[in-house]
């Protein structure tokens, strides 16, 4: 009887043996479960950060020459090509939006801020045209830190914002020299760019920015206003190429520049870098 079973057990056994060998495709031992071969994780993509200054530049031939220079410095309110290129600058410093820094930094727009003491700093009346302001002083010097970081050159607008030309050379030249050298302080770099408030000057203005090292006086061709709307200074209403287009730290600025910029590539234009054309213009 026991002997019965166990020959059972037996046959029952090998038939399993067979079977399993029956699975296994010849030639191969059988060792356990099927394990699927071990792969990596794909290695990541480089990150590639962008060279050279951000804007474009000009061609060679391109910009017209500045006669030789005088004794003064050259009073300019745009630059002389026929590409389809306008430049952006932006005055004064109250508003010290987080969004439109993150915009300079992240789709490389070229600006020239001016900025100015009083606003920087949050002192007197903010500048609240584009509604009610949010961001006033929020970084202070800080904000135009990161401005720099971004690679926006910091330039000059006087530290209280007179209409200079009311005042005397001596006046004029501690509002220049005196914004020129809290700058190099603040921000390590000194300006060689010099917008005088509403774009009033007179022939002490240039003296005295001269004195200060300022190579160039800078005016604007066309002012943005809330909305990102342009304002233009010529009769057919149209951005022209060498158009120095004029903005200020307001209320909205992050929404007002992103309409603006996209509205100035929908016609067709590039962005230009200022600095780069000044240079090839003939400003050092």
């Amino acid at each position: 009887m026991r002997r019965g079973r166990n020959e059972r057990r037996r046959v029952t056994f090998v038939a399993g043996l067979l079977a399993l060998t029956a699975c296994t495709p010849a030639g191969t031992a059988s060792v356990g479960p099927a394990t699927a071969p071990a792969t990596s994780a794909p290695a990541p993509a480089p990150v590639t950060t962008p060279q050279g200054p951000p804007g474009a530049l000009p061609r060679d031939g391109e910009v017209r020459r500045l006669p030789r220079p005088g004794a003064l410095p050259p009073v300019i309110s745009s630059i002389p090509t026929k590409r389809k290129v306008v430049f952006l600058t932006i005055d004064d410093g109250w508003e010290q939006d987080p969004g439109f820094v993150r915009q300079i930094r992240e789709r490389r727009i070229p600006i020239t801020a001016f900025a100015m003491r009083d606003a920087v700093e949050a002192k007197g009346t903010p500048d609240e045209s584009g509604g009610p302001a949010r961001f006033v002083g929020a970084g202070k010097w800080g904000y135009f830190r990161q401005l720099r970081d971004a690679g926006v050159p910091i330039e000059n607008h006087t530290l209280t914002h007179p209409n200079l030309s009311l005042l005397g050379y001596d006046a004029q030249r501690r509002e220049i020299c005196g914004s020129s050298s809290l700058i190099k302080k603040e921000l390590g770099g000194r300006p060689t760019l010099f917008r005088p408030p509403f774009g009033n000057y007179n022939t002490d203005t240039l003296r005295a920015a001269k004195s200060c090292g300022m190579n160039a006086v800078l005016l604007w061709t066309a002012t943005v206003q809330p909305g990102g709307k342009i304002a233009y200074q010529v009769p057919d209403k149209k951005l022209r190429p060498g158009d120095i287009l004029l903005l200020h730290f307001r209320p909205n600025l992050a929404r007002d520049f992103r309409i603006l910029v996209n509205k100035i590539k929908r016609r067709g234009y590039e962005l230009g870098n200022l600095r780069a054309y000044l240079k090839e213009h003939g400003v050092r």
